[in-house]
């Protein structure tokens, strides 16, 4: 069965591979544009990219819920551990663990952080995933950079990249990612969840089409799409 990506709104997402649920950096409770809440979802792991309250909100309530194992940096780990979260699974960038659903790289990231009561977060990243044969990349919160080629040189099958600009890379800046990373398939995210990172993604849509080979697809939240 092909993997299903679900967009929870701004940078969350749901993955369902198989039998599996995982979570990318659940904003659910306090999000204006998540279509469900943390007591609606369930998981088996939860991805965590950095430390911002926009990505780690309901972090710590849905894997005691659920007893998902937290995926995400050392720091980010110890810190999920001290809160009960009772399964974790520590990296850092440019490593990867395999998964009973898959492999996890990852990535570099040029963002910051800390997380929401003040403490060191880690460094921030992105996620390589290898579900069933497709890569996938999140590259999360993060500035446009060069070596997004050299990730790209995996051979993505879909890429997922933020275009709300001011607090991570924007439209422009967006395109010219697809450029290096050449995915056959593109997703917009962290966008239009407050007005300072409003845009139109159908209009980044259209640059993509026009300066790459990319096929863009433009989600509503609680829309998915499959691998």
């Amino acid at each position: 069965m092909a993997a299903e990506l679900t967009w929870l709104g701004h940078g969350s997402w749901k993955i369902a591979v198989a039998d599996t649920t995982i979570l990318l950096d659940p904003f659910l409770d306090d999000s204006p544009t998540a279509p469900v809440k943390a007591d609606d979802v369930e998981a088996d792991a939860i991805l965590i990219s950095h430390g911002h309250f926009d990505h780690v909100a309901d972090l710590v309530k849905i894997a005691k819920r659920t007893g998902a194992v937290v995926v995400s940096n050392f720091e980010i780990c110890e810190w999920a551990s001290a809160r009960g979260v009772e399964s974790t699974q520590p990296m850092n960038l440019g490593g990867s663990v395999a998964m009973p659903w898959g492999n996890v790289k990852m990535t570099l990231a040029h963002h910051s952080s800390g997380l929401p009561d003040g403490s060191y977060g880690g460094t921030a990243g992105g996620f390589l995933l290898t579900l069933d044969g497709a890569k996938v990349y999140f590259a999360c919160d993060t500035a446009l950079f060069s070596d997004m080629s050299l990730i790209g040189s995996a051979g993505l099958d879909l890429a997922v990249l933020p275009i709300g600009d001011q607090f991570t890379m924007g439209v422009d800046d967006a395109v010219e990612a697809v450029k290096l990373l050449k995915p056959k398939r593109v997703l917009p995210a962290h966008y239009n969840t407050w007005p300072p990172i409003e845009q139109d993604a159908n209009a980044w849509a259209e640059k993509v089409r026009s300066a790459t080979d990319a096929e863009p697809s433009v989600l509503q939240p609680g829309e998915s799409i499959s691998l």
